[in-house]
C-alpha cells in the first residue's frame, strides 16, 4: 500500500514538474514571438486600409495614411481605438479605419472597421485576429460574410438574425456560430458608437504614402 502511495506521489510530482517546464517554455516563446506577431499585424493593417475605405477602387498611388488614437471613457471604463485616416493624393479625406477588439466565443476577436469620411457608412470589415471554432465561428473570416457589413448605415446598430437578413440593419448570422457572429456585430456597433462623433478631428501624424 505504501509503495502504491509513493508511486502516485511520484507521478503527481512528475506531472507538476512537466507542467511547470512546458508552461515556462510556452511563456518564453510567447515573449519572443509577441513583438513579431504585433509587427505582422501592423503591416497587415497598413496594407488593408486602402481597400477597407475605397473597396475595388483602392490603389496605393499617392494615398496618405495618418494615425491617431481615440480615447473614450464610459461608465468608468476607458477604451482606446487606433484610427487611421486615409487621404487621396489631392488631400481630400477618403475615410477612416479603426482597429477594435473584444471577446468572441473562444477568445478575443480583433478587427479593422472601415468608415467613410463622415462616419456615416461602413466601407469594409476585416478580421485581423481570431481563435473561433474551426468550421463554425472562424467563418467570420470569409469575405462573403464580411461583405454584409459593407454599405450599412452607421447611424443604426446592426442586428444579427438567424432567419436571413431582411432589414437594412440586419446581418445574417453564421449557422452554428451565433455567438461569434454577434460578437463581431457587437464590436462594430460599440466602435461606431464610441468614435463616430470624434472622427471629424483628423490626426496630423503621417505614417506612410
Amino acid at each position: 500500500m505504501a509503495s502504491f502511495r509513493n508511486s502516485n506521489l511520484v507521478q503527481a510530482w512528475l506531472v507538476l514538474v512537466l507542467a511547470t517546464v512546458f508552461g515556462t517554455a510556452l511563456a518564453g516563446i510567447q515573449v519572443k514571438l509577441g513583438p513579431v506577431i504585433e509587427e505582422n499585424k501592423t503591416r497587415e493593417t497598413m496594407e488593408k486600409i486602402p481597400g477597407l475605405v475605397l473597396g475595388k477602387r483602392a490603389g496605393n498611388d499617392g494615398l496618405l495614411i495618418s494615425s491617431r488614437v481615440i480615447g473614450v471613457e464610459k461608465n468608468g471604463v476607458s477604451r482606446f481605438y487606433p484610427v487611421y485616416d486615409l487621404r487621396l493624393k489631392d488631400g481630400s479625406l477618403a475615410g477612416h479605419v479603426a482597429k477594435a477588439a473584444a471577446q468572441g466565443y473562444a477568445d478575443k476577436i480583433e478587427l479593422l472597421l472601415g468608415l467613410d469620411a463622415g462616419g456615416n457608412k461602413i466601407t469594409g470589415l476585416f478580421i485581423l485576429d481570431q481563435k473561433e471554432t474551426p468550421g463554425l465561428g472562424n467563418k467570420i473570416l470569409e469575405q462573403p460574410w464580411r461583405d454584409q457589413f459593407t454599405d450599412k448605415a452607421a447611424d443604426t446598430p446592426l442586428v444579427v438574425v438567424k432567419t436571413g437578413a431582411a432589414k437594412a440593419n440586419e446581418i445574417d448570422g453564421i449557422s452554428g456560430a451565433t455567438i461569434s457572429s454577434r460578437s463581431v456585430a457587437g464590436i462594430v456597433n460599440t466602435t461606431i458608437a464610441d468614435i463616430r462623433d470624434k472622427l471629424a478631428a483628423t490626426g496630423e501624424k503621417e505614417e506612410t504614402e
